[in-house]
């Protein structure tokens, strides 16, 4: 793990830490709620030597639980996390040196590879709101670290990934290995910040759309001095919108 990475994760320690030290001087909250969501996840993977990519898209769905701890000021402080399912992976952008698609001389088609990963992921964040926490907008910050498990994949391509076609033009890149590689590491992790929405209803509930971005500090493949990648983690960019519900709510607190 380089010194970027060790200081992204220990970013994220410090706001999940500035979080706890908060909740004991503000106006105290035990506000507990859960719901859903759902989204879109946009995915790649940083290989290094590079693999020429476009995004890949995939659905992402899964339980939303959120902690409210503490009002600090004009801040609505709370522990937010997911329990998702995610499709998630890459998808090659097959050229020429031209930057023309590479044509199959039998097919006439372009090639195309996708790889989909299937995850459950599990992001822990340090929610922070501004606005109303009644009724009515705020808007929030998370950040903080997610997991991810590895459950399969599958891959799509119109050619022998084993065997590779004769072709009308030549790639300009010939890193191919990824495309037969299986999923070494099974376990995923990074930190990911994510700016929102949240629209309150009382007795209703809580509405949430937003837009996340995940770095990966792991790698999918092995990144020694042996292995042919010597990185490969992911960067996604997720919309997605949420709904909760309140199960406790704390009882003679002013709130707007």
């Amino acid at each position: 793990m380089n010194k970027v990475k060790i200081g992204a994760l220990l970013m994220g320690l410090l706001l999940w830490g500035g979080l706890s030290a908060q909740a004991q001087i503000g106006e105290h909250r035990n506000d507990f709620s859960i719901g859903f969501n759902g989204g879109y996840v946009l995915s790649s993977v940083g290989f290094e030597p590079e693999v020429q990519q476009k995004q890949h898209g995939g659905m992402t769905a899964g339980l939303s639980m959120k902690y409210t701890c503490e009002k600090y000021f004009k801040t609505i402080c709370s522990i937010y996390a997911e329990v998702n399912y995610a499709k998630v992976g890459w998808k090659e952008d097959i050229l020429d040196i031209d930057n023309q698609p590479v044509i199959i001389t039998e097919t006439k088609q372009p090639m195309a590879y996708s790889r989909t990963i299937n995850y459950i992921q599990v992001p822990v964040f340090a929610h922070l709101a501004w606005g109303r926490e009644e009724r009515g907008l705020n808007i929030f910050v998370n950040a903080g670290p997610q997991f991810g498990l590895y459950l399969n994949d599958s891959q799509t391509t119109n050619f022998d990934v084993k065997n590779m076609p004769k072709t009308d033009n030549d790639r300009v890149s010939m890193v191919v290995a990824q495309d037969t590689m299986a999923v070494e590491n099974k376990l995923d992790y990074g930190i990911a910040l994510g700016l929102g929405a949240e629209y309150s209803i009382p007795k209703v509930g809580h509405i949430q759309a937003e837009a996340r971005y995940y770095y990966g500090l792991g790698n999918i493949y092995g990144s020694s001095k042996r292995d042919y990648f010597g990185k490969s983690n992911y960067g996604q960019i997720v919309f997605k919108v949420s709904y909760l519900f309140d199960i406790s709510r704390t009882k003679n607190v002013k709130r707007k």
